[in-house]
């Protein structure tokens, strides 16, 4: 792919996309989400570390979970005291297995979310309130959900403790 290909998928000038293949400036982080976005790379792989191809990585550790950045995905304000790390490299599986975080109050922000995928989670810690299109369910400590990602939905911690849950989804959208 050319250059001036890449600025016109990402929406940004020739000039910047230069710039930044010369080092001669850093792209903000919608910026670089609108070149991954070109090419059709996740930001979690774009930051992740290469699994060896030849040597299968079955097992991870807590501290190998990879910490994806809220904001830097396109959540809200309200998302930057959400902490989701991800289990191996999505990019590598049809699967992506998040342990999230939420802190009293958070939240993934005023905009509903919407995306190509179906996602199912359990709570494990705390309470969280989900919307999901027009339903809006608190839910509690070993309860449940599971939806159709394309439906605009949001989280919200309205306890008073870190709410946590273990969540999947497929395909990979981070």
């Amino acid at each position: 792919m050319s250059q001036r290909e890449l600025a016109a998928r990402a929406g940004m000038t020739n000039g910047a996309v230069s710039m930044i293949e010369q080092n001669k400036t850093s792209p903000s982080v919608s910026s670089l989400k609108s070149l991954l976005d070109a090419v059709q790379t996740p930001l979690s792989e774009f930051f992740s570390e290469v699994e060896d191809a030849g040597t299968p990585k079955y097992f991870y550790t807590a501290d190998e979970f990879i910490e994806l950045s809220p904001q830097d995905m396109g959540l809200g304000k309200g998302a930057s005291r959400v902490s989701l790390r991800q289990l191996g490299n999505a990019s590598s599986h049809s699967l992506q297995v998040l342990h999230e975080t939420y802190p009293p109050g958070a939240d993934t922000g005023e905009k509903m979310l919407s995306h190509q995928a179906e996602e199912a989670g359990v709570v494990i810690a705390g309470i969280i309130e989900i919307t999901v299109g027009d339903q809006v369910r608190v839910l509690n400590r070993g309860d449940g959900y599971l939806f159709d990602s394309r439906l605009p939905h949001k989280f919200r911690n309205i306890g008073d403790q870190d709410c946590v849950i273990i969540s999947a989804c497929t395909p990979p959208t981070f």
